[in-house]
């Protein structure tokens, strides 16, 4: 007697399509994990608004992704960051070679920002102190620090020996942020090189010059202040420097209040009283 119970086909449909949808769910995960795990490394070479913290890692984590600083920049500089992007979801930043930052004046970007990871306050004092400018009352543009421009010189056709003064021209703090140094062609002994040098005290990282670079791909280039600038170390002192000499003086003088608090341990230790 045959006591096998029939097959039935709804049954078998509704199994299979629980299998699908649950190995659709599973692949899901799977890419979304690792797209969470790209999005969380970021990129450290991405320019972000004037205003933004230097530590990347700060400003990502006070960013709200709201948009507004998007919104508020009227040539369309900066982007929120999309899963085609190298960096986290939703933040904004720009790419000098597409558009770069025009340095607004009264920069609605960072005013358009509802928490503080864009600052105004950050653009108050310049990366460079003028002198007799010891108060700063009011944000300017030309304090940002979105990233400092590097020359690519190996490529750079002013360093080949042809004229071009391009970068130069588009610098918006032109003969402070890029100058033009003259320099001797030895190879000719006729003519005379004149190569675009970037001081960083000075440069914005706006990227004007990167945009107006004529060569095929850009020879000057912006980055992160945090990736292009090394730092001397507090162990150097630049004794032509009146600012840098006066800290020397400070570690003097902390180094005799150390001594005369030593001195004093020494001398109640001593059992004379």
């Amino acid at each position: 007697m045959n006591t096998q119970q029939p097959s039935n086909p709804k049954r078998r449909q509704a199994l299979i399509k629980i299998g699908q949808n649950a190995g659709f769910a599973l692949f899901g995960a799977f890419v979304w994990g690792a797209y969470v795990n790209v999005a969380k490394a970021g990129n450290g070479n991405i320019l972000r608004p004037p205003g933004a913290s230097k530590n990347d890692a700060e400003f990502i984590a006070s960013c709200i992704k709201c948009g507004l600083c998007v919104e508020a920049c009227p040539f369309y500089t900066l982007r929120l960051a999309t899963p085609n992007d190298d960096t986290t979801l939703g933040t904004p930043f720009f790419q000098p070679r597409k558009v770069p930052c025009y340095m607004c004046r009264d920069i609605p970007c960072t005013e358009a920002c509802p928490t503080d990871a864009l600052d105004l306050k950050r653009l108050y004092q310049p990366k460079k102190q003028e002198a007799n400018a010891l108060e700063y009352k009011e944000p300017d543009i030309n304090n940002a620090t979105m990233g400092v421009a590097i020359v690519d010189s190996k490529h750079c056709v002013a360093y080949a020996g042809i004229q071009c003064d391009a970068c130069y021209r588009a610098c918006p703090l032109l003969d402070k942020a890029i100058k033009l140094e003259y320099k001797r062609n030895e190879r000719t002994g006729k003519h005379g090189f004149l190569l675009p040098v970037v001081d960083s005290d000075y440069c914005t990282g706006c990227g004007m010059c990167e945009k107006a670079c004529v060569t095929e791909l850009p020879t000057i280039i912006v980055l992160p202040r945090s990736v292009a600038l090394g730092k001397m170390g507090t162990n150097y002192i630049k004794g032509w420097d009146k600012a840098d000499e006066n800290r020397l003086f400070e570690i003097k003088e902390q180094k005799d209040k150390k001594q005369k608090a030593s001195g004093s341990l020494d001398y109640l230790n001593d059992g004379d009283i």
